[in-house]
């Protein structure tokens, strides 16, 4: 799974582009771009995977990604058999779409602390329905209006108390650091193999390096060891399995990639301080 940088370039002389992608899939390649990308869920459900984080997805989400973060969008197999397309929109935009200080002026300070947070990727939380209408019926707009309804719906979005980071600093500071094919190589060969046995000296031998060195290596570019990264991934998409709700704790344990289930409590006790059955009591409680 290699990582791609992908042209989201505003075409026909537009400030920020707009689109509704309603197809049977979503593009399965972990990418990143130069631009702002703000996502708004209308029809669709799966795993979204942003920077070193693994989240559910689905119908009524609006995830704001920052420039250059990498990320990737996976449908469900279920979603494919029931034979229903995907629907979402994707608006792509410059941070200085609008010149280089609009801004920086005192009017505007909260949206730009907006952009900041963005690069981590933002998840908004209960989203009131017409926010979603709005950003629907803007894309309707040209010019001057479209360009005026973009930035009340940022406006609104900066003001969202409700909100969640994806990733974390660690991940962002080892990515702008380290902009090179060895890091590249490795996270992503983890994002597609945590899901089974991943050994040492495999992923040394990926980076060309021995295990002490590679493992480093590893820990100085990613603030944390290789054993304890994987396992924070395969917790993240663990946590989305409960939540999904569709599996027992044993199943999950093995689909995350743990080969026994007493590795995967402890792990599980660690990353999130509860157990899994805990977890899951406490979203299904909240539902």
């Amino acid at each position: 799974m290699k990582l791609h940088l992908l042209d989201r370039g505003n075409i026909n002389n537009r400030s920020f582009t707009t689109k509704v992608n309603d197809y049977p899939y979503f593009l399965k390649i972990w990418h990143y771009h130069p631009e702002l990308e703000l996502v708004v869920i209308l029809k669709n459900e799966g795993t979204c995977f942003v920077g070193d984080n693994i989240e559910k997805f689905e119908a009524g989400d609006i995830i704001l990604l920052g420039k250059n973060l990498p990320h990737m969008w996976l449908n469900e197999e279920d979603f494919f058999k029931r034979g229903a397309n995907q629907s979402a929109i994707a608006i792509h935009f410059k941070e200085d779409y609008l010149g280089t200080t609009f801004f920086e002026t005192p009017e505007m300070e909260h949206i730009l602390a907006l952009f900041k947070k963005a690069r981590f990727g933002l998840k908004f939380l209960d989203v009131p329905k017409k926010r979603i209408k709005e950003i629907k019926s803007m894309l309707k707009l040209e010019g001057y209006e479209k360009t005026i309804a973009f930035l009340n719906i940022l406006n609104k979005l900066a003001i969202c108390k409700q909100t969640k980071s994806l990733t974390n600093e660690g991940f962002i500071n080892s990515y702008k650091t380290t902009p090179n094919q060895t890091q590249d190589k490795v996270l992503t060969y983890i994002f597609k193999n945590f899901n089974r046995v991943i050994t040492l000296t495999e992923v040394a031998e990926l980076a060309h390096m021995n295990p002490t060195a590679f493992s480093r290596y590893f820990k100085r570019t990613n603030r944390k060891t290789f054993s304890r990264y994987l396992a924070e991934i395969r917790i993240g998409y663990a946590c989305k399995l409960l939540l999904e709700n569709k599996y027992n704790i044993s199943t999950i344990c093995y689909k995350s990639g743990f080969n026994n289930i007493s590795n995967f409590n402890r792990q599980f006790k660690i990353i999130m301080n509860c157990s899994p059955s805990t977890y899951s009591n406490k979203h299904t409680n909240n539902h």
